[in-house]
């Protein structure tokens, strides 16, 4: 993984790596507090000779043999017999084994000195027995240089500085605890990022989508409340004007997907578009209805179909009369034209319901009836179709085989790689064009979908003419993002 898949399995797990960041840091410090305080205190013997030659040369050797033998008196000094002379030096009631594990003990290089480090609960207890053992090693050496007793030893340990009373614990240190969790927490945070990054199998990026399935993404909108609604209730369009939905980043993103599908096919581009998802929770009915609205404010126009016969939700969305609609017109109970609904703030912009559930929603939608009808609404205006999900039903890509492409929306950190192989697997299956991916709930600030949400733009809104229709014009704001907004109203014609 190169650094920048790290930042992104960051980006994208970030709340997880906290935690275990977090866990780590609490945990050592708990385990830092919970300790006892150990106290160090620190003696140094000095090996030396006793009856060294007071020449230059014989103080040489003197010396070299004590540092040679300073290397051997170390391995002296955690022996048992040391200890039980420190023990009953201070009388205490412990075992050689147990003592020789508070005491370590070093050889500073290219010195004949000895240095006894000791450990304890207590700072004079530390003190006390770094010196008894540098006393009992002086003992424990001078009995080894002469057995007998006597005072004619060679080599003798002589302590020439005592421990001395250590005023702070050298354990448990919380700060530095503290820091070896942090640096744990960070590392196992970052691990934890990179793993679940490589496990994770849902749709964040557009690269990814391009690269697994070779389709491109043609539209990336953003996660905002004013696209958010309760089923079977009446929202806001995002690419209109209103006090209630100011939200014109939304609008932008549905402005944007209408550019590029412009741009798509500019000899013979699409009549008839399939908006459709794997699933039924990925929005694709709020896609093809902005969708639809922002086509129809570019003055072509628009017939948006309610082609979901089992969970219609078109028409109570934009605020519309479900009553009569698409399988009435099929059946032959009514009309195009007596069924077909004018939005009330987009001219141009057309909506057939769905109508009355039939009892066989895929025979109907593949019907040589409604190839006519799609062929007769296409004459006049392109066709935005709301088809059900892929994954549950076979209605979208039976509607894919009469449309001139289809658009498949996925959720932003949501939909997984298996189900959007699937459903591009049932439309490919049928010989359905897919025009592309729309990316669905991009947060604002994550550019990981391949688009940019934030930056800010000003809005400047002419109304003129007949049914409001006014042209938009949208300059850049100021660099600290703030959002201003100037609006002229007319009153409409009569």
């Amino acid at each position: 993984m190169s650094l920048s898949d790290y930042l992104r399995a960051l980006r994208n797990h970030w709340l997880g790596a906290v935690v275990i960041v977090f866990v780590c840091l609490i945990l050592a410090l708990a385990y830092s507090l919970s300790q006892p305080s150990v106290y160090a205190a620190n003696a140094t013997g000095l090996v030396t000779s006793s009856n060294a030659d007071p020449s230059i040369a014989g103080q040489s050797v003197a010396e070299a043999l004590a540092k040679s033998q300073a290397t051997s008196y170390v391995e002296v000094a955690t022996s048992r017999p040391v200890a039980e002379r420190a023990i009953e030096a201070l009388g205490l009631q412990t075992s050689p084994e147990a003592l020789i594990g508070r005491i370590s003990v070093e050889q500073p290089v290219d010195t004949a000195l000895i240095r006894i480090s000791a450990r304890g609960s207590e700072p004079q207890a530390a003190r006390d027995l770094a010196d008894a053992w540098v006393t009992a090693l002086a003992a424990e050496v001078s009995s080894i240089q002469n057995p007998s007793g006597g005072a004619d030893a060679s080599l003798v340990v002589r302590p020439i500085e005592g421990a001395a009373l250590p005023s702070s614990p050298v354990s448990p240190v919380p700060v530095r605890d503290a820091g070896i969790g942090l640096v744990l927490g960070l590392l196992l945070g970052v691990a934890y990022a990179a793993v679940r990054s490589q496990l994770d199998r849902r749709l964040r990026t557009a690269q990814e989508i391009e690269k697994k399935f070779n389709v491109s993404v043609i539209g990336a909108i953003p996660a905002t409340r004013a696209l958010e609604h309760e089923r079977g209730t009446a929202a806001d369009l995002a690419v209109t004007e209103t006090d209630q939905n100011p939200s014109f980043i939304a609008g932008e993103a549905f402005r944007k997907l209408r550019t590029n599908l412009s741009y798509m096919d500019i000899d013979n581009p699409p009549r008839i578009i399939v908006v459709t998802s794997s699933r039924q929770s990925d929005g694709k009915s709020t896609v093809s209805t902005n969708l639809a609205a922002a086509i129809a404010t570019s003055g072509q126009p628009v017939i948006l179909v309610d082609a979901d016969l089992r969970r219609p939700v078109v028409a109570p969305t934009l605020g519309l009369v479900e009553g009569a609609g698409l399988t009435d017109v099929l059946i032959g109970r009514a009309e195009l034209d007596d069924v077909l609904q004018d939005h009330p703030d987009v001219p141009g912009f057309q909506v057939l319901a769905a109508g009355g559930v039939p009892p066989n929603p895929s025979e109907m939608l593949g019907s040589q009836s409604m190839r006519n009808l799609l062929k007769q609404m296409a004459e006049s205006a392109l066709v935005v179709l709301d088809a059900p999900p892929l994954l549950p039903v076979t209605d979208a890509a039976v509607l894919s085989t009469v449309a001139d492409g289809a658009i498949v929306v996925v959720s932003y950190g949501s939909t997984v790689d298996s189900e959007l192989e699937t459903s591009l697997g049932n439309l490919t299956a049928v010989r359905g064009r897919v025009l592309g991916v729309v990316f669905n709930r991009v947060p604002r600030r994550n550019s990981a979908g391949g688009y940019y949400y934030g930056g800010y733009y000003r809005e400047d809104t002419e109304t003129t003419g007949k049914g409001g229709r006014g042209r938009r014009k949208v300059r850049e704001s100021n660099a600290k993002g703030k959002v201003g907004r100037a609006r002229k109203r007319s009153p409409k014609a009569a």
